[in-house]
């Protein structure tokens, strides 16, 4: 008998050593989720020992924010009862079929999680894109952080000419504005947007831009198409499939489906674990965020030159609005994906010595460009102008990604002095962006550059004044 235990205890070990997400007290893989992370796993924690710059008073804010967590578009949610048929298959595979695999199994726990998950019908295709109730705590929350940190910067009292909101035309935008506005002000509060124009150049440049929409950043050719038809991503749904219990090969449609449901549903509630992220070893999770890492970054990233050109107009506000003395002092706009990583790409933000490609995974473990870490839900990019009047260059600024100051090489630890912000990007400055944005020409031109813009906003202002 003594024998008979002691012959078990090594697959006592080995059953103890299968990875198990529900009793992972870390689950760094929650940080790998791409575009589809949770802002509240990710954003900075040191933005208090960062905000504060001696011998200077904060003055002026420019902010563009991502919406906050959403739900999915149509076609998945339609999606939802192949994933209840993927639970009952797995189960059936542990519990009746016998396939368990003998290494890097589903521990009980995770098991017995995915046995008892439903979907939450009152998701319907019509709330495709809806900001979430997490998505509007989100903003409400980065509101009140940055509020407490610049309580001159940002008065609780919403007035028109020191404020600017503007957001694109969608609901999860719309309701973000709210949910900041209600960070800001309360919830009774008074607060609006300006008007969205008819054609967004300036928070969605990218829908005018046809050469920017058809550039192969993930078809045949691609790096993004490499890295998928590579041994190691096929291993890894290989593997998947395995942990899985099946026999065969899951279709990558239904892995990346489990994937998605994993990374929304643990968005959706921070607290609480997704049981469909217990179908993934945390290496695997690793695999799936290079792959979506690619796609970002030569579809608004650093992969094509051209890519920073496209935010012209959104670079050339931040400028002028920060350049300029007068009102408004706080500018927010709310967009999307899309638009940030191409502002990050314009400003020189987390930029790579090394090109991103789909042979050098392994050695690109410690890369700056991370959707994860800089497009998170709620993503928010802050410019803050110093004024310094001991010094000789009296204007600074301090640029904050997800609440964690820039580091920049021109600047001195996260501190740029604003002189060196306009000479480095003094291109986009004094670009022309209805030529300069888009690869094959852009629209028709709002102006031409920072000093354009700049006229052009005294020039509303007299006419405010006048009335």
């Amino acid at each position: 008998m003594r024998l008979l235990i002691l012959l078990l205890l090594p697959l006592v070990a080995i059953a103890q050593d299968d990875y198990c997400f529900s009793k992972d007290t870390s689950r760094l893989q929650t940080r790998q989720f791409s575009s589809k992370t949770a802002y509240q796993i990710v954003k900075g924690t040191d933005i208090d020992k960062q905000y504060l710059v001696p011998g200077c008073q904060p003055q002026k804010m420019w902010i563009f924010h991502r919406h906050g967590t959403r739900l999915p578009k149509t076609s998945m949610i339609k999606k939802a009862p192949r994933v209840a048929e993927l639970r009952d298959l797995i189960i059936k595979n542990y519990q009746v079929a016998r396939t368990k695999p003998e290494t890097d199994a589903l521990c009980q726990t995770d098991l017995i999680a995915i046995k008892l998950w439903k979907w939450n019908s009152s998701i319907t295709p019509d709330m495709e894109e809806y900001l979430t109730a997490q998505g509007y705590e989100d903003l409400r929350g980065t509101a009140k952080l940055y509020q407490r940190y610049y309580p001159s910067v940002l008065p609780p009292t919403f007035n028109d000419t020191y404020y600017q909101f503007r957001h694109t035309d969608t609901q999860r935008t719309t309701e973000s504005f709210k949910a900041f506005a209600e960070g800001l002000f309360g919830s009774q509060n008074d607060a609006h947007p300006v008007e969205i124009p008819k054609q967004d150049l300036l928070l969605r440049p990218y829908d005018y831009c046809s050469s920017f929409k058809d550039v192969n950043y993930k078809d045949e050719g691609s790096e993004y198409f490499k890295f998928h038809q590579s041994k190691l991503y096929n291993d890894t749904l290989a593997d998947i499939s395995t942990r899985l219990g099946f026999l065969y090969n899951l279709e990558e449609a239904d892995i990346k489906l489990m994937y998605d449901m994993c990374r929304y549903e643990q968005a959706w509630n921070v607290d609480r674990n997704s049981v469909w992220c217990g179908a993934f070893l945390p290496e695997q999770i690793t695999v799936f965020e290079y792959l979506e890492d690619l796609k970002y970054y030569y579809g608004s990233g650093y992969g094509f030159p051209e890519n920073a050109h496209l935010n012209c107009r959104l670079v050339q506000d931040l400028l002028t609005h920060l350049s300029n003395p007068v009102s408004p002092h706080v500018v927010a706009h709310f967009g999307h994906s899309t638009g940030l990583l191409t502002l990050i790409t314009a400003l020189g933000i987390q930029k790579d010595d090394i090109k991103l490609r789909a042979d050098n995974y392994d050695s690109l473990t410690s890369r700056r460009w991370k959707s994860s870490l800089i497009d998170p839900f709620a993503a928010n990019f802050v410019a803050v102008k110093y004024d310094c009047p001991a010094d000789l260059d009296r204007e600074k600024a301090v640029f904050f990604l997800n609440q964690q100051a820039v580091q920049l090489d021109w600047c001195s630890v996260g501190l740029c002095k604003w002189s060196d912000v306009l000479e480095k990007y003094k291109t986009i400055a004094d670009a022309d962006c209805g030529e300069y944005y888009c690869r094959t020409g852009g629209a028709p031109s709002l102006g031409s550059g920072v000093a354009g813009l700049l006229a052009t906003t005294l020039a509303a202002m007299l006419v405010y004044l006048m009335h």
